[in-house]
């Protein structure tokens, strides 16, 4: 039996939609890694079915220090439910991936002080923390942190789909030897790799089954998914505004006197500001055409709550944040269907 370097699958030479298909069985690599390492080119889609408690069960079971990666810029979606409960007490290092897609003026100390806030709300306890760019930066913190508390054990890596887990282990490596991309499921399967002389195993992803990335046509992730630094969008407020971001969201602000929102979005993305009492009509008329892209099912919700924070964050999983402050009265957020939107104490 011969794995897939790239993902981990099985190769096989028979189901060509299926995963670890090769038409050579002596390749390094299936063919659907082998499209995505050298041409961005997706074959066979796996972004769902990848059981989220098959994997945590199979890392409890291992004596192993985790590396747990998640993405800073979609921080939410890469909470993991039930980790504390199966492998709270594994030595955890919290690896933050893409901290280059954040804005510059960020520090790293602010950055920290978020992190470690939102885990004890949630419970959850790392032995630390290591922030990582396209860069390398980290990379040389996080081999460090590795020898210091492993003890001789492997070293399992986990996070969310398209957290950067395999990316993260290509830098380790110093070279191209697991199959990366903006694809969710790109790794199929738990898959050895020795660096250094220590033995990483890089795991599925868990599903994201929460995030806007599952809601839309894998084509428009190019449109949604930022690849440069941020640029915050500044908007001042007064009377009643509402803002569609393409067709995928929309917020309503009622109630502004002397507000601010600040966008954290994708460039790629189109953002339309217009008053509240026109945004009925104008989702309606451009649904699909100018407010676009949008997702694979046309069902949405609505939230409504009351601003009782002086600075915060609306976040969509998958989509990025708003940051709202200044007297505003209600919010009301309008996302696809199993899509979470979180109100958070603003990260900036």
């Amino acid at each position: 039996m011969t794995i897939c370097k790239g993902c981990g699958a099985v190769l096989q030479n028979e189901y060509p939609d299926q995963a670890g298909y090769t038409p050579r069985l002596d390749a390094e690599y299936c063919r659907r890694c082998f499209r995505l390492i050298h041409y961005d080119d997706l074959t066979v889609s796996m972004r769902t079915g990848i059981d989220p408690d098959m994997v945590l069960n199979e890392i409890a079971a291992r004596d192993a220090l985790v590396l747990w990666v998640v993405d800073l810029f979609d921080f939410e979606a890469g909470m993991i439910p039930g980790l504390t409960r199966k492998i709270g007490d594994k030595d955890i290092i919290m690896v933050c991936s893409k901290r280059d897609i954040l804005p510059d003026t960020l520090s790293h100390e602010k950055i920290a002080r978020f992190v470690f806030a939102r885990l004890k709300e949630l419970g959850i306890r790392i032995k630390g923390l290591i922030m990582t760019s396209k860069d390398n930066d980290g990379i040389r913190e996080v081999k460090d942190a590795v020898n210091m508390l492993r003890n001789g054990r492997d070293v399992i890596v986990i996070g969310r789909a398209n957290a950067g887990k395999s990316t993260l282990l290509n830098h380790l490596a110093g070279e191209e030897i697991l199959a990366s991309s903006r694809y969710p499921g790109t790794t199929l399967a738990l898959n050895k790799i020795e660096i250094d002389g220590v033995t990483y195993i890089d795991t599925p992803g868990i599903e994201i089954e929460n995030s806007l990335l599952m809601q839309v046509n894998e084509a428009d992730l190019k449109t949604i998914l930022p690849f440069t630094t941020i640029k915050p969008q500044i908007f001042q407020l007064r009377g009643d505004q509402s803002f569609a971001v393409g067709g995928l969201f929309r917020l309503d602000l009622r109630g502004c006197d002397h507000a601010t929102c600040v966008w954290y979005i994708g460039s790629r993305l189109n953002l339309h500001r217009s008053k509240a009492s026109a945004a009925d009509d104008l989702w309606e008329k451009h649904y699909g055409k100018l407010f676009s892209p949008v997702p694979v099912n046309n069902a949405f919700r609505t939230m409504t709550i009351r601003k009782d924070l002086d600075k915060m964050d609306v976040v969509v999983d998958g989509l990025g944040w708003a940051s709202i402050s200044g007297q505003v009265g209600t919010i009301t957020t309008k996302a696809p269907e199993h899509v979470n939107v979180t109100f958070r104490k603003a990260m900036l």
